[in-house]
């Protein structure tokens, strides 16, 4: 079982970790949340690190540098490979065809440029009012959403991929349990007030579904790509909730 999260830290992070990986790769799922939490306290702490200079606009960045640090830029290359499928092609094979491209396209040039700004905008102001637990949440439910979106799709490229190891073992189990351990580590770990935490994770729901949606119109399924720009858009949307409610 403990395989299953090496392969987890493997595939979300950097972080270097000893062991084996798990025989099958959907095995590492279960732990996906966990290691969500783990980057949400690295990526909040390089933030309260710098906020202690009085500077919150450079507070915002490194906690944006933190997650592309961390992540090796996986996901936000994943959004930028969705924007220029989903939109640069009309049939699924070509809207796969593009996504497989390595190189960025105009659609996922401008992706990555709005999805930074959310995320530097709405982390000053996060940042202002010591949200930090926000910061957390919005990492920690955006894996468990990839989660969710592996269970309930199949993957879309009938030659496999990357995440077909993922996609085709994922189910009912794995979104289970990373339920639990979702609710338990936002009200244990980062208490959250009831009401934030219901605004949380119906913030990541709806976008997590629309997401899923559009994968399903798209290309009928998901491909790591689309995990990795649900990750990342179920992130920006969960801090940017965070924001208006720390407003109010």
């Amino acid at each position: 079982m403990l395989n299953g999260f090496v392969t987890a830290l493997r595939t979300l992070s950097v972080l270097p970790v000893p062991g084996r990986d798990a025989e099958r790769f959907s095995d590492s799922l279960y732990w996906f949340p966990l290691v969500g939490l783990l980057l949400g306290f690295l990526e909040a702490a390089a933030g309260w690190i710098c906020i202690r200079a009085q500077w919150p606009e450079l507070s915002a960045f490194a906690v944006v540098l933190a997650g592309v640090v961390l992540t090796r830029g996986m996901h936000m290359d994943g959004a930028a490979d969705v924007a220029d499928g989903f939109f640069g092609a009309r049939d699924p094979d070509g809207r796969l065809r593009i996504m497989k491209d390595p190189t960025v396209g105009s659609f996922g040039a401008v992706a990555l440029v709005l999805l930074v700004l959310l995320k530097w905008v709405v982390l000053v102001r996060l940042l202002a009012l010591d949200g930090y637990a926000w910061i957390v949440a919005g990492v920690v439910l955006a894996r468990f959403a990839q989660v969710c979106l592996a269970a309930a799709l199949p993957y879309a490229r009938r030659e496999g991929g990357t995440a077909s190891g993922f996609v085709a073992g994922a189910g009912g189990g794995h979104v289970a349990a990373g339920s639990l351990f979702t609710l338990a580590a936002l009200i244990l770990l980062i208490p959250f007030p009831l009401h934030y935490l219901l605004l949380a994770v119906m913030a990541a729901s709806a976008t997590a579904m629309l997401v899923g949606l559009a994968g399903q119109r798209k290309i009928a399924g998901v491909t790591g790509d689309v995990l990795g720009a649900s990750s990342e858009l179920v992130e920006a949307v969960v801090w940017l909730t965070g924001a208006l409610c720390l407003l109010s």
